[in-house]
């Protein structure tokens, strides 16, 4: 284990933080408020720690899956740890567990929150908060990767350690930071593009830029108490329509934007059945809304945009969805273990594991009728590897495991077990709001700090899709 290379390399990740905290510093000044000082120091403490874990070690060595490893959890676990400091020296929390929660949940994109009054926050903090879904969302080690090409083989080894199991790590371009520059290229232009509709729709720039941040991310922090539910039904439009193009494959756009006609999307089987959910919930929704919204286009809106929400893992609201049906809430629930595809800022299982599960099934069907028949699964008319689907299977029993096994230690908190299971559906799947104690117009603060600490975990494990981080406990990594 290359330990030197491995802190040098964190120390890079803390400087990048430590330069991205001084964005805030614009709008403190902006709208004349006085905690500019707070993002100064965070950055200073920042970058300096970062800058001496650089200079002070040495950077030879080749770079193998194990540091790879250590270098994309320890690297999330260290930017919320230091993305921390901006909320303790503002005084927005008095406690770190608070303070790591919420910056926890901002870099996974979980977007769940210990915060009551979000309007009562200073537009530096709310746009620090909004920033490290931004940051997160395309990842912060592929935004590593895109600024330093000098990476090579190690690069890639992060890059795939981030993105687990994802067709990312079948390179878009022969080298890997150019094809971390190209979907962070896309990321911005999409950045830009919401952006401007949102202002132009009636938001303010400054919320334009906060909600755009949460949507691409698919993190979910709003700037106001009522989440996007505050916002006219146009600015709803738009932002159900760039949370579900934040679900698609990234590499897809990638393809079009070269030159392919839009009918790629629809060659795409995954892209195909994560449309479909989503057409069949929406009208499933809207039906069984009209009665209570005594309206078919509020009822068509707010079924679009819960679901698009929740199935991308956004967890933006526009509706208190948890004084819906039941039938429609265990819909919503079933959702968070959906996600979006394979490559997108979505988090939970992902819809290319589930069509492959569901392909593998209806296998397994007949070859129970037909025992010699020789039966391969296919996506997009190609053989699925055999430990492809093996990791795919493997995965899916640990999520669920993990779930089962979080859902007991959190019925522990003395939470009833409806806020329990749904608490480790939404950390885990970085959806964000849950049902019950734990719904859209509520948060997590009431929590204990051990269980704040707990869903903190479960929130990094999700996001780095499981593997990356429980290999660093199998006691068999650290040998030689």
């Amino acid at each position: 284990m290359n330990y030197q290379r491995i802190i040098s390399t964190l120390g890079i990740i803390l400087i990048f933080i430590g330069i991205s905290m001084l964005l805030p510093i614009v709008w403190t000044l902006y709208y004349g408020e006085h905690d500019w000082y707070v993002f100064l120091l965070s950055s200073a403490v920042t970058f300096f720690t970062g800058l001496a874990a650089y200079k002070f070690t040495k950077t030879e060595g080749n770079f193998y899956n194990k540091e790879a490893y250590v270098v994309v959890t320890l690297g999330w676990f260290f930017a919320s740890l230091f993305g921390a400091i901006p909320y303790l020296l503002s005084g927005t929390f008095t406690s770190f567990a608070d303070a790591f929660f919420e910056t926890m949940s901002g870099f996974t994109t979980t977007g769940a929150s210990v915060l009551s009054n979000i309007e009562g926050l200073s537009h530096g903090i709310l746009f620090w908060r909004s920033l490290t879904h931004w940051l997160g969302g395309m990842g912060i080690i592929v935004l590593f990767v895109a600024l330093l090409s000098s990476m090579g083989a190690g690069g890639f080894q992060m890059f795939k350690a981030e993105s687990p199991g994802s067709p990312l790590t079948e390179k878009i371009k022969p080298r890997i930071s150019e094809t971390a520059k190209i979907l962070w290229s896309i990321y911005l232009i999409f950045t830009v593009a919401e952006t401007l509709l949102l202002w132009l729709a009636g938001m303010s720039l400054f919320d334009a830029l906060c909600h755009t941040f949460g949507t691409l991310a698919t993190g979910g922090f709003s700037t106001k108490n009522v989440s996007v539910g505050y916002y006219n039904p146009l600015i709803q439009w738009i932002i159900i329509f760039f949370m579900f193009l934040s679900g698609v494959n990234f590499a897809l756009y990638y393809q079009v934007f070269r030159g392919k006609s839009l009918k790629y999307f629809w060659k795409n089987g995954e892209f195909r059945l994560y449309l479909g959910i989503i057409i069949f919930c929406i009208l499933f929704f809207t039906i069984k809304l009209v009665p209570i919204t005594g309206g078919f286009f509020l009822s068509l809106r707010q079924a679009a945009f819960q679901v698009i929400s929740i199935i991308t893992t956004t967890g933006y609201a526009t509706a208190d969805f948890a004084t819906w049906p039941f039938f429609l809430k265990a819909i919503l629930v079933a959702l968070m273990f959906v996600g979006g595809c394979s490559a997108s800022t979505g988090g939970s299982i992902k819809v290319g594991r589930i069509m492959l599960l569901l392909k593998q099934s209806v296998i397994e069907l007949q070859r129970a009728i037909h025992p010699r028949a020789i039966i391969d699964p296919k996506i997009d008319g190609k053989k699925v590897k055999k430990e492809v689907l093996l990791n795919t299977q493997q995965f899916f029993f640990m999520y669920i495991g993990i779930t089962a096994f979080s859902t007991i230690v959190m019925s522990a908190s003395g939470i009833d077990l409806i806020s329990a299971f749904t608490s480790v559906a939404a950390t885990l799947g970085n959806v964000g709001p849950g049902l019950a104690m734990l719904g859209p117009t509520e948060n997590y603060g009431f929590l204990s700090d051990m269980y704040k600490y707990f869903l903190s975990i479960l929130m990094l494990l999700g996001r780095l899709e499981l593997y990356t981080v429980l290999v660093l406990f199998v006691p068999s990594f650290w040998k030689k």
